[in-house]
């Protein structure tokens, strides 16, 4: 094998480990998606409203933000083998409860506890970015996360019709059940068949938990600004389930996870002093510096582009089914083509990242995106169907392959730290798609999809302060000596 081509047919080591690690991804999604395609049937069985329906949308979406912050401090302390067994095998048991709810409520909270499977990527961001150079990380990582994130598009065409095979009002129910025994039975299979390092090689671990570390004091204030958003996102769910949205929570509960944000977000800033309070003490060496901004411009760009695949793929169908008036399998086959486009997409993505440069590729990913959703924004019922679908595809191509390039970026910025910051820029995904959502429960479809847009226009000048990452970065064995690895 070439340094700057994978053969795919191959089963053996590093590959191996990639086509294990995207199906472990590709389960995962299919469990958090297994909803969306049924949501008309849930809608009938339960007789819950479009409100309830859309909080079931936003819900499913919100603990995955607190989720890929946490999941990415323990991979980078457990490593990535024992934590996607984990993720699996606990996230079936929660796919078995949403099964079996029969009320809003249950339905809800199993919804809101199905979001922790979401943080199962940033488990392999760090897995295959301990397998690959730098020279392949950019499309190993795109064939991860675009094959993976497939199984919202498998979720889409396949679970209607398994849900009619099983036949009946509880269809649904069955289909749903299934892809939670799928998960657990791969839990399983790939803590038995994967290791976290190729063997002789040093799995890298931050030297504190508990926040990620930084080298600068700017970088400091920094991080901290960047964790307001997150904070910011849950807040605006909380207000969502208030009595000023659907009043799922009293307003005495919605005022005490208010106060309970504020009081986390204090307690997080301490742990941020406590694990960095050396940068205000003493320089860090010029070889252990990274800048934190590269981080940053990651979490915003992935907040237009997976925060926004995240929105659209769950409301795609029923906006297919209400704009064109077709039924909920039809709907369900036209929306898969959003997310079928991540088959090629996001590989692509990362493979023109690590040909033409991270910074130039995600250039031309987000003006694509933003161009796009405008389009998308401008679908009637008076458009040929074929027209939308291609529209959509078109711009499902931009977002995804806007991923690939994201995540082509994640594991050079500081190897130890690659699960804290592909958890971090995670999470932002999914502060995008909460506020997505939110903003759709409130305004049409169309000046939605124009909202993205607008994200997208002012993500592209973010992106213009991000450094292109050259030379290398140093890591620290166990024994004291300085190991460099290749970034370029």
């Amino acid at each position: 094998m070439s340094n700057n081509k994978l053969n795919l047919l191959s089963f053996k080591d590093n590959i191996r480990t990639l086509h294990l690690t995207w199906i472990a991804f590709f389960i995962s999604f299919v469990v958090w998606f297994n909803h969306a395609p049924l949501l008309m049937a849930i809608r009938d069985t339960l007789g819950l409203d479009n409100q309830q329906i859309k909080t079931l949308l936003i819900l499913n979406v919100a603990l995955t933000i607190p989720a890929r912050i946490v999941i990415g401090m323990l991979v980078d302390k457990y490593g990535p083998k024992i934590m996607y067994s984990l993720l699996l095998g606990i996230s079936s048991i929660i796919c078995f409860f949403f099964a079996v709810a029969d009320s809003f409520e249950q339905l809800a909270l199993a919804r809101f506890m199905l979001g922790f499977v979401g943080a199962g990527f940033v488990i392999g961001i760090r897995m295959i970015s301990e397998w690959f150079p730098a020279k392949q990380v950019g499309l190993a990582e795109g064939i991860y996360g675009g094959w993976g994130n497939f199984g919202s598009a498998a979720a889409a065409m396949s679970l209607p019709t398994i849900a009619l095979m099983f036949g009946g009002e509880d269809g649904w129910r069955y289909a749903i059940g299934l892809t939670g025994a799928i998960a657990l039975v791969y839990a399983f299979i790939y803590y038995n068949s994967v290791s976290d390092t190729p063997q002789g090689s040093t799995y890298f671990k931050p030297k504190k938990s508990g926040a990620m570390e930084v080298t600068s004091k700017g970088d400091f204030f920094l991080y901290i600004v960047m964790n307001i958003p997150m904070y910011a996102a849950l807040a605006l769910l909380a207000w969502k389930l208030s009595p000023s949205g659907v009043s799922l929570l009293s307003m005495n509960v919605s005022y005490a996870i208010y106060v309970g944000l504020v009081v986390l977000f204090f307690y997080q800033v301490y742990h941020i002093y406590q694990v960095n309070k050396e940068v205000f003490i003493k320089e860090t060496p010029e070889i252990h510096r990274y800048k934190f901004k590269q981080v940053a411009v990651l979490d915003l760009a992935y907040l237009a582009t997976f925060g926004s695949e995240l929105a659209v793929v769950s409301m795609l169908p029923l906006f297919f089914s209400e704009t064109f008036d077709i039924s909920a399998v039809q709907a369900g086959l036209l929306a898969s083509g959003f997310a079928f486009m991540n088959l090629i997409s996001r590989p692509i993505g990362g493979l023109f990242s690590d040909r033409l440069g991270r910074k130039r590729t995600l250039t031309i990913c987000i003006s694509g995106l933003a161009v796009g959703y405008f389009v998308m924004g401008m679908i009637t019922p008076e458009w040929f169907i074929v027209l939308a679908v291609l529209a959509t595809m078109a711009c499902s191509f931009f977002v995804q392959a806007g991923e690939g390039a994201v995540f082509a970026v994640v594991p050079l910025v500081q190897r130890r730290l690659t699960g804290q910051v592909a958890g971090m820029a995670g999470a932002y995904g999914n502060v995008g798609a909460v506020t997505f959502l939110t903003i759709l429960s409130l305004v049409s479809a169309q000046t939605f999809f124009f909202v993205i847009c607008g994200t997208a226009i002012v993500t592209l000048i973010a992106v213009q302060f991000m450094d292109e990452p050259r030379g290398q970065m140093a890591e620290v064995l166990p024994d004291g000596t300085v190991q460099m690895i290749d970034v370029h």
